[in-house]
């Protein structure tokens, strides 16, 4: 089974939890996600990830929140919540050197907004694993 990490970052605006989401390029928006390298943790998998796909570096040690199969690809995803020392700004672009080399929009994304037709199914699938946790947890 393919296991991927998906580093989570989460700020509260207002009255409103909010989690970290890019529009890709080729593919909509997602979450950042990515392969664990061999001998690498998953832990260290997702601050990496989070470096590479955003610019953002997490602390050391982000928080396991819990694992989700993927009912569309029976991926086995691996969901972190990271903390970042500096602020992130509303929204920023980052060139991300994945599949030769493209820039990704970052912004906000309200964790009770319903995602529209530009989030492909499987980040629809995380999003809803994710809200469960964050209202069961209160985080």
């Amino acid at each position: 089974m393919i296991k991927k990490v998906v580093p989570i970052l989460i700020r509260r605006k207002a009255q409103t939890l909010e989690i970290l989401a890019f529009r890709h390029p080729l593919a909509g928006m997602q979450l950042v996600k990515g392969s664990i390298e061999p001998n690498e943790t998953y832990e260290n998998a997702a601050i990496r990830e989070l470096f590479e796909e955003s610019g953002l570096i997490a602390r050391d040690n982000p928080k396991f929140i819990g694992s989700l199969v993927l009912k569309s690809t029976q991926q086995d995803w691996f969901f972190y919540y990271c903390e970042i020392d500096q602020t992130a700004p509303d929204t920023w672009t980052y060139f991300c050197l994945d599949d030769g080399g493209l820039t990704f929009e970052f912004f906000w994304y309200s964790m009770h907004e319903e995602p529209s037709e530009d989030w492909h199914e499987i980040f629809k699938e995380a999003l809803t694993f994710l809200r469960t946790f964050f209202d069961t947890h209160k985080k």
